[in-house]
């Protein structure tokens, strides 16, 4: 059984960062893409950034380019978002996601087999 947990939430200040960990157990993630998601209040939730495990490929939405990077830690299981020059948009629940296999449609929420719980991350003007 797959189990991801998020952690790295809090509040911040417009322009600053923070770095969300989530921390992947219960598989071998060689062959897992992981996806980081997000949801606002009253809005869908979002794709942000993805990684492929394996090899190290990563996307990222157009919104976060530039201020957000994804990278993984093969030796602790874990994949991060690191996330500078934050804005008050950027308030929501952030969600890990994995899949098992490459998929064209990373950035699709159906896409995903299993999902953290999600971490609140709060910017402030």
């Amino acid at each position: 059984q797959v189990q991801l947990v998020e952690s790295g939430g809090g509040l911040v200040q417009a322009g600053g960062s923070l770095r969300l960990s989530c921390a992947a157990s219960g598989r071998t993630f060689s062959s897992y893409v992981m996806g980081w998601f997000r949801q606002a209040p009253g809005k869908e939730r979002e794709f942000v950034a993805a990684i492929r495990w394996s090899g190290g490929s990563t996307y990222q939405a157009d919104s976060v380019k530039g201020r957000f990077t994804i990278s993984r830690d093969n030796a602790k299981n874990t994949v991060y978002l690191q996330m500078n020059s934050l804005k008050p948009e950027d308030t929501a629940v952030y969600y890990c996601a994995a899949r098992f296999g490459w998929s064209a449609s990373y950035y699709s929420l159906s896409a995903y087999n299993y999902w953290g719980q999600g971490t609140q991350v709060t910017v402030s003007s």
